[in-house]
């Protein structure tokens, strides 16, 4: 099979020799893009990461395509309804971040709740004073996890390391998960009224979009705190603007925002062949909002990034290559 495989690292590439001779493969450093598509357009696997969007007019530029191994756990960055209509099988990475992912819920947390990159800040200027600098202890406070999939479980897990009291919000409840691991579930307006630290573990979909709205942030305990490592369409971004500058929430760290790729170049928004109706103005400005809150820590899209982490991803999306090449596919999220 001939194999595409973008957003790659030098070492990547490296590891995707493992598939030659048997597959040709052809590693490039740039996201998968409607123009850069046409260089690759013999492609029968196509492999990225999430800065790449591949969308029914990108996807339409490969026409020998069969398989679509995204190195990543979400998939709302592929068009699976256009994968489904043209036989195109698509293949994730279900299992690779549960630790990693977590412990940036408690890097960002424990950053929130002790000042520390103002603290930081402060002493390489030399200003050795403490005001302002006053935190507050996870210790005894109620963590509110929504979403107990692999990625929420090992939060609790953590949670219980700090002395924290544990809830959950599951649309699927695993009541053997919850007696493994020491925690309750609730209904959601219950978890928001009860936790002082909410974690988004949820996948992007139609149902979870908008999951936090003005609505969720006004059931909220005032002085509550937002962790957000999930996807950034969960957040309504304006209302959690509305949230802290109110007052009600404390703070909020997050790894992810609503189209982060116009965040990233607000260029591309004047792309000629872009759609201004798949932008929304309003959000992108919230999001820049966030930027510039002191109460805000936001991240690259940064929590799965580790060494460990990486190596299972690219490890876990070659032999699902392999497997599929051997017509026993895995981790599948859509048969083609």
């Amino acid at each position: 099979m001939r194999i595409a495989v973008f957003e790659t690292e030098e070492w990547e590439h490296r590891a995707c020799l493992r598939l030659q001779p048997a597959h040709s493969v052809d590693c490039t450093r740039e996201p998968l893009s409607a123009e850069i598509a046409a260089g690759h357009a013999d492609a029968e696997v196509v492999s990225t990461f999430v800065n790449s969007t591949l969308g029914a007019d990108v996807l339409a530029r490969f026409p020998h395509l069969k398989l679509v191994a995204t190195r990543s756990t979400g998939y709302d960055h592929i068009d699976l309804a256009y994968c489904a209509a043209h036989g195109i099988t698509v293949c994730n990475v279900p299992d690779y971040g549960d630790s990693t992912v977590a412990e940036h819920v408690f890097a960002l947390l424990l950053a929130l709740a002790r000042h520390l990159v103002d603290a930081v800040e402060r002493t390489r200027r030399g200003n050795f004073s403490q005001t302002g600098l006053r935190g507050f202890e996870l210790h005894g406070k109620t963590l509110g996890v929504i979403g107990t999939g692999r990625i929420g479980r090992r939060a609790i897990q953590i949670a219980k390391g700090f002395g924290m009291r544990t809830v959950g919000f599951d649309p699927h409840p695993d009541k053997e998960a919850a007696h493994r691991f020491g925690f309750c579930y609730t209904g959601l307006d219950e978890l928001l009224a009860a936790a002082d630290v909410v974690t988004l573990h949820v996948p992007a979909t139609p149902g979870t979009a908008g999951l936090l709205s003005d609505r969720g942030f006004g059931l909220m305990k005032p002085g509550a705190v937002l962790i957000n490592t999930a996807r950034g369409n969960v957040v309504d971004v304006a209302a959690l603007v509305r949230a802290l500058a109110d007052g009600r929430l404390r703070a909020a760290g997050l790894d992810v925002l609503p189209q982060e790729p116009l965040i990233r170049e607000e260029a591309e928004i004047f792309r000629t062949d872009a759609s201004p109706d798949g932008y929304d103005l309003k959000t992108l400005v919230a999001s820049h909002v966030l930027l510039r809150f002191p109460n805000v820590l936001v991240t690259p899209h940064n929590a799965y990034n580790t060494d460990a982490a990486v190596r299972r991803i690219i490890e876990t999306t070659l032999d699902n290559i392999e497997a599929f090449a051997r017509g026993a596919p895995r981790n599948v999220i859509a048969p083609g």
